[in-house]
């Protein structure tokens, strides 16, 4: 039997401090000019996640990179007066503003990347090619321990058992994140005894991402009933709060959005809320605007319903 006393948890957590601290000397981490690029470590990172993540705003982005708000709003002020990073008014909502790079900010970014490249491969030339082997197999381990990413995400169609447990997920998480009262969750019953009733499997489609076994996300496409333009409603987009940052979301929509072009819909619409921000971050990147709002309290919090849609 493993040896679990505070004593052991300790003496590992001092381990992986250990390690922590060679890594950060040896890349240089905590140095005030990393890369000497004239910018701290955070404000790089703030960079490279602007050119390669979704489209966020300065709270988002701080609840994703777990930085303090304060924090990040000085970061994005100096990022600002450098000329590098600039905001954005989002387009289906004028009241939230997105953060993006400026030129000066693409042009600055693309050389740390290269030199940040050339830094690491010059740690693993010193180490040779054996201790390289071991290192990145080391790597692999504690990437796939930390992230929990042992196998890649499927996406599959839900089979029985799915639907029960996209209720459930939908009902505790709603309720505990954005405080959705029980009428949330009827509805999102009612959504799914009727797709379970009368689905047509070659029109509409329930998704749900499974790793190792483990459901991560789901997400549905339906007939949305009209008969001017065929119109497929998205619904019920839903990812495990251990699988966010990821990418899953997108990839969810973006799996819908093929099927709903391969079934012959020339436009896709979705009902969501305003409290919402990820899932609607989401829809505009994957090029659906809102075209319609309005306040609401059928979830029991004052909201802001919203319609969005595309053509397909």
């Amino acid at each position: 039997m493993p040896n679990t006393s505070p004593d052991s948890v300790i003496d590992q957590a001092d381990a992986l401090r250990r390690f922590n601290r060679l890594y950060t000397r040896e890349i240089a981490l905590l140095a005030e000019d990393h890369l000497e690029s004239g910018l701290a470590l955070a404000e790089v990172r703030l960079l490279y996640e602007l050119e390669h993540g979704p489209a966020l705003s300065a709270g988002e982005l701080a609840g994703f990179l777990g930085l303090d708000a304060g924090y990040m709003s000085r970061l994005v002020t100096r990022l600002r007066t450098a000329g590098l990073v600039e905001r954005q008014r989002d387009t289906g909502d004028g009241r939230r503003w997105f953060l993006s790079l400026t030129a000066a900010g693409h042009a600055m970014l693309a050389p740390l990347e290269e030199k940040a490249r050339r830094q690491i491969a010059g740690l693993l030339g010193r180490l040779g090619e054996s201790r390289t082997r071991q290192l990145l197999q080391g790597a692999g381990e504690m990437e796939r321990a930390l992230a929990g990413t042992a196998r890649p995400v499927v996406l599959r169609q839900h089979q029985p058992g799915d639907l029960g447990w996209i209720l459930e997920r939908h009902g505790a998480l709603y309720a505990g994140e954005w405080g959705f009262n029980q009428q949330f969750e009827a509805l999102v019953a009612d959504v799914l005894a009727d797709f379970a009733r009368r689905h047509d499997p070659s029109r509409e489609r329930c998704w749900v991402a499974v790793r190792d076994g483990e459901r991560l996300g789901s997400v549905m496409l339906v007939d949305a009933g009209q008969t001017d333009i065929p119109t497929a409603k998205l619904r019920l987009l839903l990812v495990e709060p251990s699988a966010r940052g990821l990418g899953l979301g997108r990839q969810l929509v973006a799996e819908a959005i093929a099927f709903a072009r391969s079934a012959g819909y020339r436009r896709m619409t979705l009902w969501t809320n305003d409290v919402l921000t990820a899932a609607r971050a989401i829809y505009q990147k994957e090029g659906f605007g809102l075209v319609k709002s309005e306040p609401h309290r059928l979830f029991g919090a004052p909201m802001v319903g919203e319609t969005w849609e595309r053509d397909l």
